[in-house]
């Protein structure tokens, strides 16, 4: 939790792939903080639903329908959320997919290209439109999903998207490092696997084993993730910066 009493009363987090999964459950999370949340998604619907429940906890929501691999539907959404809120102070760079498992042999240019798109251009996209916003502030914190694939190099699952993870944190590293001394501070954060939809392009075959190779005997949960968002957010973790914290039970692959 924040050191400040209602520290995230009023302040604005802008959320991508908010409709689902981690992203939603962080919605939540900021919502019952009092906080504004900015539910970005390609599910233009499930945006919606989200910022409706962001109201009903408490907070003020915003639901904006987002491509981020296109760099004016990211614009478009910064814009409307300054307009809306006057300000971000945190994002939360959630969207991202491995689009589907493959073994390195099989991986084609195609979902090469997707997953990078995605996961990548995805993250740099949202953040160059939301820094510029956050230096007039002098003050911001963004937090990248990662992932602990980047570890694992995703060995006959899925190398594409432990690379594009890869590619993630060490953006993070960079931008951290540029902008710390301009208030801005940037992490990653890296779970291993978690109940979320992104699991449903995984066999069941590859969901058990990651279940039976971890000591706590589960999946991680995305409130869990959340609660870490909520943490590194706030002014409890302000030395926390261009590094990613691993969320894993203990697993290493």
């Amino acid at each position: 939790m924040a050191k400040t009493p209602d520290y995230f009363q009023g302040k604005t987090l802008f959320i991508t792939g908010a409709a689902s999964g981690i992203g939603k459950a962080t919605a939540d999370v900021f919502a019952r903080e009092g906080a504004n949340v900015v539910a970005t998604d390609i599910d233009e619907a499930g945006a919606a639903s989200v910022a409706q429940s962001v109201q009903h906890a408490g907070g003020s929501g915003l639901a904006l329908c987002c491509d981020v691999t296109d760099r004016s539907d990211v614009d478009k959404a910064v814009a409307a959320a300054m307009d809306r809120f006057g300000s971000i102070d945190f994002l939360f760079n959630s969207a991202g997919s491995a689009i589907k498992r493959a073994k390195f042999l099989d991986i084609d240019e195609k979902l090469w290209d997707k997953t990078y798109d995605l996961n990548v251009k995805g993250t740099f996209h949202c953040m160059q439109a939301v820094i510029p916003h956050m230096l007039e502030n002098e003050k911001g914190v963004i937090v990248n999903m990662a992932s602990n694939a980047t570890r694992t190099g995703g060995a006959a699952k899925s190398p594409h998207y432990a690379s594009a993870k890869g590619a993630v944190h060490t953006l993070t590293i960079g931008v951290g490092r540029e902008f710390a001394g301009q208030g801005v501070r940037c992490l990653s954060l890296s779970p291993s696997a978690v109940d979320t939809p992104f699991q449903h392009i995984s066999s069941q075959e590859m969901l058990k084993a990651s279940i039976n190779g971890n000591p706590m005997n589960r999946m991680g949960y995305p409130d869990e993730i959340a609660e870490l968002v909520l943490f590194t957010c706030s002014d409890a973790c302000e030395f926390i910066n261009a590094d990613t914290l691993y969320v894993t039970g203990g697993a290493k692959a």
